[in-house]
């Protein structure tokens, strides 16, 4: 066995525990056992070139073999899943389901995952509440590694923050982290335009994508299934720009379009980590050059929910706006938004 994919499988077991699956997390503890070189998916794995943690392989193959379940393909490895009861059998099924569908698990591995996290929204909108109460403007979103776009339409998702509710009352998406800190206001947001970047966009128009997009959840978590078809529903009937693009050539064009009477809002959730330095950098500089123009009837907001790069076992939802440049930490939360502890201000 390769020692280093054996150690990133079971690393991600553990991950997965954490976050409160362990059904994925058993997945990963038994999946090395099943590989061997005689299948292209074994080879393929065990042979990876890159770093498997910064590539995700594990949930790569993970989202493969979901899949499956989710086409209907293979009956044997649908009694081992939720709400299976045959996960006793994971081993001795894998072998076979490997052996049944290599081609189809070897060619999905190519597909970094995308889960398009819809309870990321949960914190996200408040942090777009705070931008229209400190601006009494409309907001034009610009979101990079959109993905498919989901969160673009956060605003008509329904909220409840303990004793607050927000968004949308009657939407089919609905989202009630645990909340601690501070409490929180309801304000309206208004949303005048959508737009967003990824580097390789699904299309929620494809079955193909869609299926994609559902194999990445954690088959023991069908609430975020649940919310995942919610929101895919309310953006195939809203008007949204995705584009495929580099995220700083996106910012670059993006900021040469802003206009007045608006807040150009550019936002990203736990992407921030996967770009090069220099990506990075050249956002930066973008975001600073146009903050020397932001205006009160033109204001340039930056809101991240990201790892602040220490070690800490949380995101951060962190607001920059400008004229001013201030720079607020509004909240901490679990990088699925289980809970958000708002901070005082």
């Amino acid at each position: 066995m390769n020692d280093r994919i054996f150690s990133h499988f079971k690393l991600q077991g553990d991950h997965c525990e954490k976050m409160g699956s362990p059904f994925t997390a058993n997945l990963c503890r038994v999946i090395p056992a099943a590989l061997d070189r005689h299948t292209a998916t074994g080879r393929t794995i065990l042979d990876w070139p890159g770093d498997p943690s910064a590539d995700a392989l594990a949930l790569r193959f993970c989202g493969a073999l979901h899949a499956i379940i989710l086409d209907d393909a293979d009956t044997e490895l649908k009694a081992c899943y939720p709400p299976g009861d045959n996960a006793g059998q994971l081993l001795p099924v894998l072998n076979r389901v490997i052996t049944r569908h290599d081609a189809r698990l070897a060619a999905d591995l190519i597909n970094a995952p995308q889960t398009n996290e819809i309870a990321r929204a949960a914190a996200l909108y408040p942090g777009l509440a705070e931008i229209a109460r400190r601006t009494g403007l409309p907001l034009a979103l610009h979101e990079i590694g959109a993905s498919a776009g989901l969160n673009l339409m956060m605003d008509k998702f329904g909220y409840s923050f303990g004793q607050t509710r927000m968004g949308d009352d009657n939407s089919p998406a609905r989202l009630a982290p645990e909340m601690l800190g501070a409490s929180l206001q309801n304000m309206a947001v208004r949303v005048i335009s959508r737009s967003g970047c990824d580097i390789a966009p699904l299309d929620i128009n494809s079955p193909a994508d869609r299926l994609r997009l559902r194999s990445y959840i954690w088959p023991d978590q069908p609430e975020r299934m649940t919310r995942l078809d919610a929101a895919i529903g309310i953006a195939s009937k809203t008007p949204f720009t995705l584009v495929s693009e580099d995220a700083a050539d996106y910012v670059a064009n993006s900021l040469a379009g802003r206009k007045r009477d608006r807040v150009f809002v550019l936002y990203h959730s736990v992407m921030w980590q996967y770009l090069p330095e220099t990506t990075k950098s050249r956002i930066e500089t973008a975001m600073t050059d146009a903050a020397n123009t932001a205006t009160r009837d033109a204001p340039l907001a930056w809101l991240k929910m990201e790892g602040l790069g220490g070690v800490e076992p949380h995101a951060t939802l962190q607001l920059t706006l400008w004229p001013g440049g201030d720079v607020q930490n509004l909240a901490h939360c679990d990088w699925h938004c289980r809970w958000i502890e708002w901070l005082e201000k």
